[in-house]
């Protein structure tokens, strides 16, 4: 996924003619803590810590491309604060290693918090997270012209895959991860598909490396029949908006909402050793706008005064079509979905962005979970967390109603 390099991080900012008084702490954490592992679930902690905040700090690490802000910026007034009653938050960031949590109510920040040396003005990395951006670039991109719709097949975008086992899936199945394509998202296995493909060389001149790779995989199931959790095809999604769109996902996504809606600082997003975004992952961006980008969703995708997606295209994206284990969570077009509505964005170490249109809340947060999909305990706790603030923001409401 990145051009890892492994040596003396002193030898490194030579070789980058990088003066280290010129380096923010971020950059200098990093090239203090260097990586010597491809596969980020075997960084330890403080790699990982110091990673996550500067994943685009080194261009000889990893090459990125700037979404770009506008000139005006979505306010976010502070709001009273919430009072989460008896809730420990002290245990909570511990147990899950956190960096930021912005919890937006009625769009004022009734509460925010930054641990492990992070701020507002840092950028977290977003493993997964940048799926659901991915998955409303497409709507985007629907919306412009440039696509039909959810129905049309994929091969109509990407034709080399035409003659494979994606002959008959829809955009929709892409969406959803139903296309049936037999695919391992084992972290821990380096033989699994998820870390293998993104150093596939492709086979063909002229074939993209990624649907090189994706066309040789055998159907397990019928399209549309089955669930399975598969990066490779989010990173397909990115890959037909830029051909159907003729421009890259950072640049689109800039014009289509990052500059529009009023995100306060540049992002980046990572990209592959092709050139292209990442459609999977790895989008650096502040907290806070990652809360904007959920408010952004969560008012019906409009952004400078114009309807950015179709009308309806978040109500349809956020519906539960398949269900996944666990608190009853469901996925619709890249996101996760809730009970009662709420939906998320979630990212591989704790990063998420929780929407609940029902009581007009967004949490953003980011995190170094000790393990990478939180099955030792950190992923149930954050689901723990949104019901205590959604149980404090009904208590809110309550005692508003009750001195009216």
């Amino acid at each position: 996924m990145k051009k890892w390099l492994i040596g003396i991080a002193v030898v490194i900012a030579a070789a980058l003619g990088i003066g280290w008084m010129s380096l923010d702490d971020d950059q200098r954490g990093l090239i203090a803590n260097m990586p010597t592992d491809r596969n980020v679930l075997f960084w330890d902690e403080e790699t990982r810590n110091a990673a996550f905040r500067a994943m685009d700090a080194l261009p000889a690490l990893a090459q990125s491309r700037t979404i770009a802000d506008g000139e005006a910026t979505y306010p976010l007034p502070a709001g009273d604060p919430l009072d989460l009653g008896e809730f420990d938050m002290e245990a909570y960031v511990d147990s899950q290693n956190s960096a930021a949590t912005v919890i937006v109510l009625d769009g004022e920040v009734v509460f925010e918090r930054y641990d492990s040396g992070f701020s507002a003005d840092g950028k977290w990395t977003s493993f997964s997270v940048a799926k659901s951006l991915t998955s409303t670039l497409l709507g985007a991109a629907i919306a412009d012209g440039f696509i039909g719709s959810v129905e049309d097949p994929v091969t109509q975008y990407l034709p080399d895959l035409e003659g494979s086992a994606y002959d008959g899936v829809t955009i929709r199945q892409l969406l959803t991860m139903s296309s049936g394509i037999r695919w391992s998202e084992d972290y821990d296995d380096p033989q699994s598909d998820i870390a293998r493909f993104s150093e596939h060389v492709s086979r063909e001149e002229g074939v993209d490396a990624l649907v090189d790779y994706m066309r040789q995989l055998p159907r397990d199931a019928e399209p549309g029949t089955r669930w399975q959790y598969n990066t490779g095809e989010t990173n397909m999604i990115g890959m037909l908006v830029r051909e159907a769109t003729g421009r890259n996902l950072a640049d689109y996504l800039s014009e289509k909402v990052w500059a529009p809606f009023g995100m306060e600082q540049d992002a980046t997003w990572i990209l592959s050793n092709t050139g292209s975004e990442i459609s999977g992952c790895c989008i650096q961006a502040s907290t806070r706008d990652m809360a904007r980008f959920g408010l952004f969703a969560m008012g019906g995708g409009v952004a400078g005064e114009k309807q950015v997606v179709p009308e309806g295209w978040f109500e349809e994206a956020t519906q539960s079509l398949y269900e996944t284990g666990g608190r009853s969570v469901g996925y619709g077009y890249q996101w996760w979905t809730y009970p009662g509505e709420a939906y998320a964005a979630r990212g591989l170490f704790g990063q998420g962005i929780f929407i609940d249109p029902a009581r007009n809340l967004v949490i953003a947060s980011n995190a170094n979970w000790p393990d990478g999909v939180g099955n030792g305990g950190a992923k149930a706790e954050r689901d723990r967390f949104y019901e205590v603030v959604q149980a404090a923001v009904d208590a809110r409401n309550r005692a508003g109603a009750a001195a009216q």
